[in-house]
């Protein structure tokens, strides 16, 4: 009989396992991203923010406008870290083959499945406090301590209000996830958070300041006090009602293999657009994110209205920046597969990457025009800017899939952390769209001349993205029989 006395307790396991998850965290993150590589992130972000605060500044924008956009980005980066709901119960319905993620495995680990799910998301926001947001928030520094521009003291606050807005983020889609799952009920209680916040933001509520956000703004204790009950009661939403593991005993799916490769012909397409429909979030996960992008684009708009005193053209302006939902989509398009699994199928890389090709056409631009449709219901627009700002999502859509298969075939996350790949895509999306954003944000309304040139420029930067992919083909073959 074994002593229970010595056995560890529930919560030396959990610390354990936090241990175990951050230094393999760590680990992967190495191997995978070129070790020295990837040891340089942290200075690769801490410049850049140093240098848009530095840029910003020369043409008389404060650091205030900086700091907005770094909350907005560590809110986004978290909702797409809570997007393991989405891939974890793919896992476990072996949509990844025999791949079970460490998180997902209460029933062979000595721990509940909320104690797993809790762990997971502290190593998170430990792993990417110090390795993302720490230089984010060090990004500062310089004009603190050159020009005076903000305190010393607000580079430790900015440092606590972004991980308390990437923390937010997690939470978001993880409540998300699990109201989703509880049917229509679950349903439509999100959708009512939805209309609540909607409702509450043109009414011009101040629900800002009681978020992360707003504490750093006027770190009042009332703003501290609401920013945590927000945080913490997303948080107890997607912890009680998040469930990993599916509640459907079996599953029956719709032959609809046969039925969609006689409309489309390409047997890879279909089956990718089919491993989205059948995983977890379905087609919907590719709404959400274009749902999140569209609220980012609403927000820069509205930034660039006051800081420059002009409307922007709503086309122009909404066009390019959504045209940057290519990449989510391309993203889950490849999420749940790679090369190696076709080895044992009669099908080379070139026939992949087709056939990925095809299922981006088929609902890579759809997404961003829908969402562009609803912008220009909300804010209106003229016909050209209108006409001009489609083709300019269209465009910049294929752009993003070229450069994106082009520097990283079908893993695109891998962005994300290698440095050489996150500076090579950072360049090659700000080139083209840093000019189109300056013009439709501060010379509205746009001439017309201006206006066709700008139409002219998408078809061009589509028709790059096009020959970027062709050359990825040859790239990729290489790579992939080299091993």
């Amino acid at each position: 009989m074994v002593d229970s006395a010595a056995q560890p307790d529930a919560g030396h396991r959990a610390k354990r396992l936090f241990v175990e998850m951050l230094r393999e965290e760590w680990r992967l993150h190495r191997e995978l991203l070129g070790g020295s590589r990837f040891g340089l992130f942290p200075l690769v972000v801490a410049g850049l923010v140093a240098g848009a605060v530095e840029l910003l500044a020369f043409v008389g924008i404060g650091a205030d406008s900086v700091v907005t956009g770094l909350h907005g980005l560590a809110l986004v980066f978290g909702i797409h870290t809570g997007s393991i709901g989405f891939v974890g119960r793919d896992a476990l319905q072996d949509l990844l083959g025999d791949v079970t993620l460490l998180v997902f495995s209460g029933r062979t680990l000595p721990l509940s499945q909320r104690a797993l799910l809790a762990t997971f998301v502290v190593k998170d926001v430990v792993y990417y406090a110090l390795l993302f947001l720490l230089p984010m928030a060090a990004g500062l520094l310089p004009a603190a301590l050159l020009r005076g521009a903000v305190g010393i003291s607000a580079v430790p606050l900015l440092w606590a209000t972004l991980t308390a807005t990437f923390v937010l983020g997690v939470g978001i889609t993880l409540a998300g996830v699990g109201l989703g799952g509880r049917g229509k009920a679950g349903l439509a209680a999100l959708a009512g958070f939805g209309v609540a916040g909607v409702a509450a933001w043109l009414a011009d509520l101040p629900v800002v300041a009681y978020t992360p956000y707003g504490v750093f703004g006027a770190p009042t204790l009332p703003h501290v006090v609401g920013a945590l009950t927000l945080v913490g009661g997303v948080f107890l939403v997607g912890g009680l009602l998040f469930e990993p593991q599916s509640r459907r005993t079996t599953r029956t799916e719709k032959p609809l293999f046969r039925r969609l490769h006689a409309r489309v012909s390409d047997a890879v397409a279909v089956k990718t657009l089919l491993d989205v429909h059948r995983s977890d979030g379905g087609l919907w996960k590719l709404l959400f994110s274009g749902g999140i992008l569209y609220a980012v684009t609403v927000a820069l708009v509205s930034l660039a209205g006051r800081i420059t005193g002009v409307e922007p053209a709503v086309g122009v302006s909404f066009g390019t920046v959504l045209g940057l939902t290519g990449f989510t989509t391309y993203n889950w398009l490849t999420q749940a597969d790679g090369v190696e699994s076709y080895l044992a199928h009669p099908i080379d890389t070139g026939g992949v990457l087709r056939g990925k090709l095809r299922a981006f056409l088929l609902l890579g631009p759809l997404v961003g025009l829908a969402f562009y449709a609803l912008a220009l219901a909300r804010h209106g627009a003229g016909l050209l800017d209108a006409l001009t700002g489609a083709l300019l999502l269209v465009g910049v859509a294929c752009y993003i899939f070229g450069v994106t298969v082009y520097l990283a075939g079908l893993s695109p996350n891998e962005f994300l952390f290698d440095t050489g790949l996150f500076l090579g895509f950072g360049a090659a999306m700000a080139l083209p769209l840093v000019p189109v954003l300056v013009i439709g944000f501060a010379l509205s309304p746009v001439p017309v001349s201006l206006l066709a040139g700008l139409s002219a420029f998408g078809a061009v930067l589509g028709l790059v993205g096009f020959g970027l992919y062709r050359r990825s083909i040859p790239k990729w073959t290489r790579h992939h029989r080299g091993g």
